[in-house]
């Protein structure tokens, strides 16, 4: 499978790693407007949430370098973006639900970064599957935890997990099939953001433990 999809994803993997900053640092931004923080507020929530998944996915993979400290340009892009919703969160009537499809948005496109980067590497499909789940949801659980909000990726009865897995899985298998790497890319982030906005629009879940009475003998 890897020797199909080395070649020509480094550009991929840029162009994705730009785009989850960018989004993922807005949904860090609107967190500190919810908790009213200072300028210097904004950008530690919007560079956090935004180089988390990524961060650690490269500390596990053991790349030479660490994507953002390799290109220090995608922090200016986290800071700017908090920045612009410093100046603009107040226009939005529901930054909550701005922050859910935001995030849902992020997390298409970081799942993809993630499998693209294992993909490069060279890695077994297991790792490349959880590659993308890390990168696409590490730095939005960061994010929530810092902000004293309930982590998305551990809320009840919500498909995040299962919708950052679902995409990681099917590019892995698409890519097995013999589809081009930018298609199962592009097919990874499609089914990450279909499986999450059918959680958020029409309430797809998998069905929770239920704690049972123990069974008494007799």
């Amino acid at each position: 499978m890897t020797g199909q999809v080395i070649a020509g994803l480094p550009t991929l993997v840029w162009v994705l790693d730009y785009a989850s900053v960018l989004v993922f640092a807005l949904t860090g931004a609107l967190v500190a407007s919810r908790a009213q923080l200072d300028p210097v507020g904004f950008v530690f929530m919007a560079a956090m949430t935004a180089v988390g998944g990524g961060t650690l996915r490269d500390l596990i993979l053991g790349r030479d370098m660490v994507f953002w400290v390799a290109r220090p340009s995608l922090v200016v892009v986290a800071a700017v973006a908090a920045m612009v919703v410093f100046w603009t969160a107040h226009r939005f009537e529901s930054r909550y639900r701005l922050l859910l499809w935001l995030d849902a948005f992020a997390l298409s496109v970081a799942v993809p970064a993630g499998v693209a980067v294992a993909l490069a590497g060279g890695f077994s499909p297991v790792i490349v599957v959880i590659m993308g789940v890390v990168t696409g949801t590490f730095g939005g659980l960061m994010r929530d935890v810092v902000g004293n909000e309930v982590p998305l990726v551990l809320k009840q009865g919500e498909l995040y997990l299962t919708a950052a897995f679902g995409g990681a899985l099917a590019a892995v298998l698409l890519v097995w099939i013999g589809l081009g790497r930018v298609e199962a890319l592009a097919a990874c982030g499609v089914v990450t953001f279909v499986l999450r906005a059918g959680s958020m629009v029409r309430g797809w879940k998998l069905p929770v433990y239920r704690p049972r009475p123990p069974r008494t003998r007799g």
